[in-house]
């Protein structure tokens, strides 16, 4: 029994769609299926749930919010024209979002309903046109499906006793679409995870169901070794742990939403990457292990937008408290930080900007000289992480050094290390300007 989720671009057309009702028919095993919002149809296009966004936005300021409201409706009305199918579907999909702006209208606070209605509709869709096929499919609602999350709006959390509920899905007959992205509280109101958040209703559904395999199907063959808008046609990754790609994912791999494998990886689902619009070839297994061998690094990850606030103090190491205070102002002020490398007198904290406006930077700043009374307190913004990634890196020999050999021949400094705390992966911060010729000098040392 395989839960099946098909991202943003393998249903933002009709032509899209017919692809995804021949991977359904091919298996017969394929009955959870997962759908994204219709997604980009071109690299000029517009994501429907960025429509819907700018839909809430407009309605909100009192601006023409029709226009808005026709665009999104045209890009449907394509689809189900193009499908044949009923148009009383689209007809039910207005009905949805008139509904989403009177909830926006009462809750200016809350856009969740609105923004739920591109992957509403298009599990609505998918379920018509495999019922055209001649497929025993429905629809089915987060609600019905048992999803119950916590009350956050537009970072909803799943609740353990929503596991229960969804594992009862195995009894129900024929292929049951989902919409991705969304569930509802115990009070029954809306609330959607975080963007990318389709991925995460994937992997709550196979944990739930006890799923054999969990495919995710993109517009991509596999997970690739290094970003090929930096190498090109770089290596495919047959084989992944989970933490493997939850290291990948976090910078800057964009196949996966960083969160969305947690329910897979509790438990123990593999995941199979493959592509909507190839769907013979193999595509990439994430598992929970797999043999080691000498050559552990499997990826080079990277990732732009990166501040660091440097901390000095002699004898910054015997003052009792001086972490827990440094990190208390942090937790006060709101901010998350990413990396902490430390040495015996200094520590580096490395925080994404979009974490730490200007204003939030000066507060944290001022504090810091203020309660902490360190000898120095330096910023350094536009830095870039790159991450060498792999299962059993910590016990592997030569690692570090190849790193080191390729970012001195590609002529890059390296302004931090930070490598003991984690076995999977050794992260290296370098200026911005100098990620691209970094990343192509570490892929040729490690996979060429």
């Amino acid at each position: 029994m395989k839960v099946v989720k098909f991202g943003g671009s393998s249903v933002a057309s009709a032509e899209q769609l017919i692809k995804v009702g021949d991977i359904i028919k091919e298996d017969d095993s394929r009955k959870f299926i997962v759908v994204s919002a219709p997604g980009k149809r071109t690299k000029e296009d517009i994501k429907i749930t960025d429509l819907l966004i700018e839909l809430g936005n407009t309605y909100i300021h009192k601006m023409d919010y029709k226009k808005v409201k026709q665009i999104i409706l045209q890009r449907f009305n394509d689809i189900i024209e193009n499908l044949a199918l009923q148009l009383s579907l689209l007809d039910e999909i207005e009905e949805s979002i008139d509904k989403g702006l009177i909830d926006l209208e009462h809750n200016l606070e809350n856009i969740d309903c609105l923004k739920a209605i591109g992957e509403d509709s298009s599990a609505k869709i998918l379920s018509a046109y495999l019922q055209k096929l001649g497929l025993n499919a429905r629809y089915l609602n987060p609600k019905q499906a048992g999803i119950i999350v916590s009350n956050e709006p537009g970072n909803a959390h799943i609740l353990p006793d929503s596991y229960k509920k969804i594992q009862t899905l195995r009894e129900k007959e024929g292929i049951m679409v989902i919409p991705g992205f969304f569930g509802y509280t115990e009070e029954d109101e809306l609330m959607t995870f975080s963007r990318g958040g389709s991925d995460i209703t994937g992997s709550i559904i196979a944990a739930g169901v006890k799923a054999s395999l969990y495919e995710n199907f993109t517009d991509v063959d596999s997970v690739y070794k290094v970003n090929p808008t930096i190498v090109d046609n770089p290596k495919e990754i047959r084989t992944l742990t989970y933490k493997e790609m939850r290291e990948l994912s976090y910078a800057g791999f964009s196949v996966f939403h960083d969160e969305a494998l947690i329910p897979a990886f509790n438990a123990q689902i593999p995941v199979c990457i493959k592509n909507t619009n190839n769907p013979s070839k193999p595509g990439t297994m994430i598992v929970s292990e797999k043999k080691q061998d000498e050559k552990c690094v499997v990826g080079i990850a990277s990732d732009i937008g990166f501040t660091s606030i440097y901390i000095s103090k002699y004898l910054m190491n015997r003052e009792v408290g001086f972490g827990r205070k440094l990190f208390q102002i942090l937790e006060e002020e709101g901010v998350s930080f990413e990396h902490a490398p430390s040495g015996i007198d200094d520590m580096s904290i490395i925080i994404r900007e979009s974490r730490l406006g200007s204003d939030k930077e000066e507060i944290i700043l001022k504090r810091f000289k203020e309660e902490l009374q360190p000898d120095q307190v330096d910023i350094h913004r536009d830095l870039a992480i790159v991450m060498v990634v792999g299962e059993g890196l910590v016990s592997t020999i030569g690692v570090a050094q190849k790193a080191t050999t390729a970012f001195a021949e590609a002529n890059v400094n390296i302004e931090m290390i930070n490598q003991g705390s984690s076995e999977v992966s050794m992260m290296f911060g370098i200026k911005k300007e100098d990620l691209s010729k970094a990343v192509r000098s570490l892929y040729y040392h490690f996979f060429e």
